[in-house]
């Protein structure tokens, strides 16, 4: 792990890692030490959300509730693979995605945070994603219950049947993306340079799909760097 919790390497003795339990999202111990990670949003401030800046898009021909729902502050999205665009003479393939709307971004360093779940099955398809001008310069896919960056490394091992945080921080000027999943730094990436972005999280139909593809957001953030 790369960056670490201003306190460094606590010795940890046996008797006392109990009153420590809370910090074990964060945390890991090894040879006797608790090495601690920084939260991942430290530094940011929320921008605020309202339910007008999440545009479900879905495919077109079905009405909203036959591809999304919204109970108990989960966001459920899901996708057959023989479904139509999101919209008529899009090549695109078929997806169910929130796409932010309001807070498109071309500099600073900006974050997306969601708790994602996707369910055993799914597999072929991109949960979540930025986008800009001309195309997506992130895509974290599913393939046979590993989540990756594009379908090239791998970002975290098996997810089905699991809630996970998911934080993906765009330093834009830097060039630079970096991935968190349960605030452990998994992944840090070069960007593809200037353009207009946003963030979008759902399903959305890559190579070799399965029939049906589903994941779950709630908690969903955007926060921008102080």
């Amino acid at each position: 792990m790369k960056s670490f919790h201003p306190l460094g390497v606590l010795r940890m003795a046996s008797s006392s890692w109990f009153p420590l339990a809370f910090l074990a999202s964060l945390c890991l111990v090894k040879n006797g030490h608790l090495f601690c990670n920084a939260d991942p949003t430290d530094g940011f401030t929320p921008v605020p959300l309202t339910e007008g800046d999440f545009d479900i898009q879905k495919p077109y021909d079905k009405p909203l509730q036959d591809r999304y729902s919204y109970i108990n502050g989960v966001h459920k999205m899901w996708v057959y693979s023989t479904d139509k665009p999101f919209k008529p003479g899009s090549p695109t393939k078929p997806r169910t995605e929130i796409r932010i709307r309001g807070h498109d971004y071309s500099s600073g360093v900006w974050q997306f945070e969601g708790y994602g779940f996707v369910p055993e099955g799914t597999t072929g398809t991109s949960i979540m994603q930025i986008l800009g001008s001309d195309g997506p310069i992130l895509m974290l896919k599913v393939y046979d219950g590993q989540l990756n960056y594009h379908s090239q490394k791998l970002v975290e091992p098996n997810i089905y049947n699991r809630w996970m945080r998911v934080n993906v921080i765009h330093d834009v000027d830097a060039n630079k993306l970096t991935v968190f999943i349960n605030g452990v730094q998994k992944l840090e990436v070069e960007g593809r340079g200037p353009s207009t972005f946003y963030f979008k999280c759902g399903v959305y139909t890559q190579t070799d799909p399965s029939h049906y593809m589903e994941s779950r957001w709630k908690n969903i953030r955007v926060l921008k760097k102080n």
